[in-house]
């Protein structure tokens, strides 16, 4: 009969097992497990297998093992998981991406009945239509204000009806009516907390970001640091185009007020002393323009008209 693990030695094992997982991986997730049943947590468990591991514990005990294990190691970085230890969460260990781990998390939650005394996670909204309940429950709507009427022998909601907001405790009255009409209002899996790639920690709200959400803050950035290196006259690698061509636009008006020159501005010289110059220099561009599109108009036309029969096609030259 094998001999069941003492306390000290299941905590000894639990040690050993998060420093190894510390080690070897430099992504983890850190999720909350409320209302979370143990057959639900071995569903997800069986669903990350291969690249990524679950790990459920006590707060106390995986800060004390994070914190030993930072001093021994020296990494420092790893102190940053000792914050996010609050509540009810777990540890998601992973190799993979991080966005698929999550959609695969999220494939595992449950509905799950509005309970009396339970914090509601979201706004429960009771939809408009006939309920299939006999006039004799019309008091559980009356209680809750929700306005109704007989139809056809049952109860019928006229409007869509708030029951409970987000944050606020179910009552009885509440939790008794959706039973009644089979409404599960809430779900329940892991929800992620946080993230920690590599010592960075960030929300789960940066996987959803996409290569364009990326490019326009960048964008964005860019032209904020740009307008204030500008507005200092201070000069960084984005103001530095800015800064030359409103150099030269300067020295190019001190030119054309005055007989200084210098080859940049000679051609524009040119150009106001003779204007009849732009219209030679645009009329090259303008005749190609118009030759393009004719082509394509022509093109156009070819297509609406009807193939012509050519001698091959007829299966004879004219000049057999």
């Amino acid at each position: 009969m094998a001999v069941k693990p003492t306390k000290a030695e299941k905590k000894i094992a639990y040690d050993q097992k998060l420093c190894n997982l510390l080690d070897e991986f430099s992504q983890v997730l850190i999720a909350s497990a409320d209302n979370v049943g143990s057959k639900q947590l071995q569903g997800i468990r069986k669903g990350l297998r291969g690249d990524s591991v679950v790990l459920m514990g006590k707060n106390t005990m995986m800060k004390r093992t994070i914190r030993l294990h930072a001093e021994k190691t020296g990494n420092k970085d790893l102190m940053n998981l000792v914050d996010l230890l609050v509540g009810n969460v777990g540890l998601i260990f992973t190799k993979g991406d991080l966005k698929e781990v999550r959609e695969e998390i999220a494939k595992y939650k449950v509905g799950a009945p509005a309970r009396v005394g339970l914090v509601a996670p979201i706004d429960v909204v009771v939809p408009p239509g006939n309920t299939g309940l006999d006039p004799s429950q019309t008091s559980f709507f009356q209680v809750l204000n929700i306005p109704t009427k007989i139809n056809k022998g049952t109860v019928e909601i006229i409007t869509p009806v708030e029951l409970i907001r987000k944050g606020e405790k179910v009552g009885s009255s509440e939790a008794a009516l959706l039973a009644k009409l089979g409404i599960r209002p809430f779900s329940y899996g892991l929800n992620l907390e946080s993230v920690y790639d590599n010592g960075s920690v960030f929300s789960p709200d940066v996987l959803d970001l996409t290569e364009e959400d990326l490019l326009a803050k960048f964008a964005s950035g860019l032209s904020m640091v740009t307008a204030l290196a500008l507005g200092i006259s201070y000069p960084t690698l984005a103001a530095a185009p800015h800064m030359f061509i409103n150099g030269y636009k300067n020295v190019l008006a001190i030119a054309l007020a005055t007989e200084y020159d210098f080859p940049q501005a000679e051609k524009v010289k040119e150009y106001l002393k003779d204007p009849s110059k732009f219209a030679v220099a645009a009329a090259p561009m303008a005749s190609a323009d118009a030759g393009d599109s004719g082509v394509a108009a022509k093109e156009e036309e070819k297509k609406d008209e009807p193939a012509e029969e050519s001698d091959d096609d007829m299966g004879f030259s004219l000049f057999d």
